[in-house]
């Protein structure tokens, strides 16, 4: 029986492509509020953060979220990230 296979994401910090279950997906929904989308189901376009803090580091100095969803964002996504990285 074949393996099954696992779908891949590239982080928005390092630029690496690693297993989606190893990510955090951030959301621009349809409304256009930003959410950290834990169900992995949210509707709206996505992006993917390591779990570690040096991605996510990477990914504020260079300003990649707002890159992403082509909009101004304020700081507080990346200090909700990085609670999120201290509780798992």
């Amino acid at each position: 029986m074949a393996t099954k296979k696992v779908p891949l994401r590239m982080c928005i910090g390092c630029r690496e492509m690693k297993p989606k279950a190893e990510l955090y997906r951030v959301v621009k929904t349809p409304d256009g509020n930003i959410v950290i989308d834990k169900t992995n189901k949210l509707s709206g376009r996505g992006a993917y953060i390591c779990k570690c803090g040096d991605c996510l580091k990477k990914a504020e100095k260079t300003n990649a979220l707002a890159h992403t969803f082509s909009i101004a964002l304020d700081k507080q996504i990346y200090s909700q990230l990085a609670k999120e990285c201290e509780n798992s």
